[in-house]
């Protein structure tokens, strides 16, 4: 069983810097893609970051040049560092993975959420 377990989330004020990790584990044989989503109270979810297997990564408009995705594949974890925090940024955040386990092909896996907190 494929799980994707995320950490660093916290209370932080303006301005401040967070690292999140999401760590997959399970029988893994490869990870494809790897993202970040993030949803606010009373809005959809939307996707923050992407990196491929291959190190390509994207960013949503409203996180370029604050957020950083990076992955350790050795470890099968992607990290999103987050700087410059504003009080928009409140969410709770879920990593996303597209995954091959030794029990089938690639499969979809959520995280179940850490939550991320700005105070103005």
């Amino acid at each position: 069983q494929v799980r994707l377990v995320e950490s660093g989330g916290g209370l932080v004020q303006a301005g401040g810097s967070l690292r999140l990790s999401c760590a997959a584990s399970g029988n893994i044989v490869s990870i494809n893609y790897m993202d970040w989503y993030r949803q606010a109270p009373g809005k959809q979810r939307e996707l923050v970051a992407t990196i491929t297997g291959g190190g390509s990564t994207n960013y949503a408009d409203s996180v370029k040049g604050r957020f950083t995705i990076s992955r350790d594949n050795a470890k099968n974890t992607a990290y999103l560092q987050m700087n410059s925090l504003k009080p928009e940024d409140t969410a709770v955040y879920y990593c996303n993975a597209d995954v091959k386990s030794l029990w089938g092909p690639f499969r979809n896996y959520w995280g179940q959420g850490t939550q991320v907190t700005v105070s103005s």
